[in-house]
């Protein structure tokens, strides 16, 4: 029998081997305690800081009290501010235009220029003065950005729209495509918000391209209208013969006459399923002369206002933080608490600290 001879070729072979593993375990092992003392220091600091805010507690406490009252103060003393919105609706592809249009009004309220605002608004300067801000958003829910989501991804190849997140889909579509969005007025005094919303929507109506766009699609629905109508008094005009030669063939009939006999009742089913043709095709033009009563009314006016204009708007003395409005009582008294937090972390850093500077000197 033939034995298996141990080289030194295949011992340092073994030896290599065995090597790698061992330097791949201290690899691992090191790895696995270097995420293990993060995760203990995590814990350590956690639990540190519990007991850090279980000291100051009381003091902490006091903080919030006091920023509470601050609010309190702060809402009595500061001016009052008072806000208003109404719901519109888009009729038009405009969103764009329109969008435009109030971060120009915005941009005059941000230059107090009250006068320019006034004269594009064509009312009277001492309704627009006490504006502080003209705002508009999207009034929009996650079931309607759903849906317009499928409706972009309908008009796609199938290829593509799949590879179209919904995600991204949202961090891409502008506002203003939304047919129905919220016009706000924050201001100084709680008067003459009709009057401003009033002008601006009528500002808006006014358009010179969309009043010619208006015109266009509503003499459009106006032809329609009367091709319609034509068809409808053509049929009109042959039910009215068809009547007329039933009538006939009856009457033809009532005499007995054998052979007209036979040949009309063939032609009197025909003549019924003709007329039956007519009524169905009647109903049809009916239904589209209503449908376009309905979008000529829907085209009447470029922004419609779906709410009621508002006289008076009510007291807003919210903070607006990261796009979140926030009581100012909550704000100041979590605001306190967090600053006095910060300095009775940094004075105990700083005391830690000193146990270093002793060594360096």
């Amino acid at each position: 029998m033939s034995k298996e001879i141990n080289t030194p070729q295949n011992n340092s072979e073994e030896l290599d081997l065995g090597q790698l593993f061992k330097i791949i375990g201290r690899a691992f092992e090191r790895v696995f305690r270097f995420i293990g003392d993060i995760v203990n220091k995590l814990f350590l600091t956690f639990v540190w800081l519990i007991f850090f805010t279980k000291k100051h507690i009381i003091k902490l406490v006091l903080a919030s009290i006091l920023g509470f009252a601050f609010g309190i103060f702060k809402e009595k003393t500061s001016e009052p501010n008072f806000t208003s919105s109404i719901i519109i609706k888009q009729n038009y592809v405009f969103g764009e235009s329109l969008y435009n249009t109030i971060n120009y009004y915005q941009d005059l309220v941000a230059e107090e220029d009250y006068t320019t605002l006034a004269e594009e608004l064509s009312i009277d300067s001492v309704f627009v003065m006490a504006i502080s801000s003209i705002e508009i958003e999207p009034l929009v829910s996650d079931n309607d950005r759903l849906l317009e989501f499928n409706n972009y991804t309908r008009k796609l190849d199938s290829t593509l729209a799949s590879e179209v997140e919904y995600g991204d889909f949202l961090d891409s579509v502008k506002d203003h495509i939304y047919e129905t969005q919220l016009l706000s007025i924050n201001a100084k005094s709680n008067k003459n918000f009709n009057e401003v919303f009033n002008a601006i929507i009528k500002t808006l109506n006014e358009n010179s391209y969309l009043k010619r766009e208006r015109e266009k699609d509503i003499r459009q629905l106006d032809n329609r209208e009367q091709a319609i109508n034509k068809a409808l008094a053509q049929s009109d005009s042959l039910q009215e013969m068809y009547k007329k030669i039933l009538e006939y063939e009856t009457q033809l009939k009532n005499e007995k006459t054998s052979q007209t006999s036979i040949t009309i009742e063939g032609s009197e089913n025909q003549l019924k399923t003709r007329e039956f043709d007519l009524f169905k095709n009647d109903i049809e033009l009916r239904r589209d002369l209503v449908s376009i009563q309905r979008e000529k009314e829907d085209k009447e006016y470029v922004l419609e206002v779906l709410s009621s204009t508002p006289k008076k708007g009510f007291v807003d003395s919210s903070i607006e933080i990261f796009g979140n409005n926030i009581n100012p009582k909550l704000f100041f008294s979590v605001f306190f608490s967090f600053i006095l937090f910060s300095v009775l972390l940094a004075l105990r850093l700083f005391k830690y600290l000193e146990k270093y500077n002793v060594e360096i000197e």
